[in-house]
């Protein structure tokens, strides 16, 4: 049985596939944290500096992705603009 499309109208495919990426990203930088900030294994409590520790990393990493993401859009939207540039001014110089 086939699952239904999102609203988004995204096929089941790629939504197991985005769902996969997420988690590996997930796991990436879960483990990065980690391996980062905790390093007492004596006891089982989490030391406070290690729980601040993982906030930060994890915050940094948020924040980092997201500037990633706005760059690559604005890169996207001037990329779109240079190549469209041209054949606008074409249509606009036939139009007149």
């Amino acid at each position: 049985m086939a699952l239904p499309n999102s609203a988004s109208g995204a096929a089941p495919e790629d939504m197991v596939k985005q769902f996969r990426e997420f988690l590996l990203t997930y796991n990436k930088v879960t483990e990065m944290c980690f391996e980062s900030c905790v390093h007492d294994f004596k006891t089982r409590k989490v030391a406070d500096k290690e729980i601040g520790c993982t906030k930060y990393c994890m915050d940094k990493y948020l924040k980092m992705t997201q500037r990633i993401s706005l760059r690559f859009a604005e890169h996207q939207v001037n990329q779109n603009e240079a190549q469209l540039g041209p054949i606008a001014a074409q249509q606009k110089a036939r139009t007149s």
